[in-house]
């Protein structure tokens, strides 16, 4: 949800009128989105969950939703239509299609999720967040970024904190990688040298099981804070002098945004190895590196931790390098996109079949 907040936003300054159309689950996670984006919630469903029944029952809700969302387009017709993809954007696409509206779909990572990839070939243009993006064969790419947070916007391009004194290391897991961290992280800064370790000052975000990690750090005599969620993420990005994170879409847009050296462990789990095609930008430009899960040993991130922080060129360069990845306007890029769709400053979309 964090791109479509960022567009509706820049879109209501620019004076459009923009409306949410999406599923009850999709809504619940709207809460954020300002008050003048119009809630259109209509039917959606997914072949991936709910048993036998749910799947049997899925292509109705599917119709359903499409025939809702078509007549509201027809009665208050779009100038545009975006996607950001999941099975809750499949009823507002397929009326956009079949109405022929200007249209296109923004897609987070480096590869696309099933949804994207259904429409990627349907629409005008894909805005793609991550670049290159494995996009199906005749989609018609943009490169505009993952739109951050204003929050996040505020500190972009901050420079990197002096290392002279403490040192900030930042550990932002998620549900997707809380545990595993909390087993690595305070193992491997065990590991690092005395005297660097007395300067270390460790945030990390932990579930609520995981509890035993600051012990562990107060054992070690490491200053630490942990949480099961830090609201203030754009003000410790900030302040950081090295990350070890998730590569989640969002996640590798705040980091390249603010400008961080990273250490990034792609979630295994993730569909078609999204998660490593979105770290390979920050590696590839030398921002950061990428540990795979088998790999995050303590040892072996002992060893980066101690590369980075104890060379103040090495951190620095790496900071520049993940600051000439970000895309700090990609609401911008994004809104102009939409805006030369709906004034025909872009080619036909590919009718094809329905999808």
């Amino acid at each position: 949800m964090f791109p479509a907040q960022a567009l509706a936003e820049e879109m209501l300054s620019r004076g459009w009128r923009v409306k949410l159309s999406t599923d009850e689950r999709g809504a619940r996670y709207a809460g954020a989105f300002p008050e003048a984006v119009v809630r259109e919630v209509v039917a959606s469903a997914t072949f991936a969950r709910g048993g036998l029944a749910g799947k049997l029952a899925a292509p109705l809700r599917i119709l359903s939703g499409v025939l809702a969302a078509r007549r509201a387009m027809r009665a208050d017709r779009p100038a545009c239509v975006i996607g950001f993809g999941g099975y809750p954007a499949i009823p507002a696409m397929t009326a956009a299609w079949a109405l022929r509206l200007p249209r296109l779909i923004h897609e987070a990572n480096g590869v696309p999720g099933r949804v994207n990839r259904l429409f990627a070939t349907r629409v005008n243009r894909v805005a793609c967040g991550i670049w290159p993006t494995a996009l199906p064969e005749g989609a018609e790419a943009v490169h505009t970024g993952n739109p951050v947070r204003a929050a996040v916007r505020a500190r972009a391009a901050t420079p990197l904190p002096g290392m002279d004194g403490r040192l900030s290391l930042l550990v932002i897991g998620g549900s997707q990688g809380a545990s595993l961290f909390s087993k690595a992280v305070p193992e491997a800064v065990a590991l690092l040298p005395a005297p660097l370790r007395a300067r270390l000052d460790v945030a990390q975000q932990v579930r609520g099981e995981d509890g035993g990690v600051l012990a562990r750090y107060r054992e070690l005599g490491v200053a630490a804070e942990t949480a099961p969620f830090f609201e203030d993420v754009p003000e410790r990005l900030a302040r950081a002098h090295l990350v070890i994170s998730r590569s989640g879409a969002s996640s590798v847009a705040d980091i390249s945004a603010i400008g961080r050296p990273s250490v990034l462990v792609p979630f295994a789990a993730a569909m078609d190895d999204h998660q490593g095609a979105n770290a390979r930008g920050l590696v590839g430009a030398g921002a950061a590196v990428a540990l795979s899960e088998s790999a995050l040993t303590p040892e072996a991130l002992a060893g980066h931790i101690a590369a980075i922080l104890t060379s103040p060129e090495k951190a620095a360069a790496m900071a520049d390098a993940a600051r000439a990845e970000g895309r700090p306007d990609a609401h911008l890029r994004l809104a102009g996109l939409v805006e030369a769709l709906s004034e025909g400053r872009a080619a036909a979309p590919s009718e094809g079949n329905a999808p």
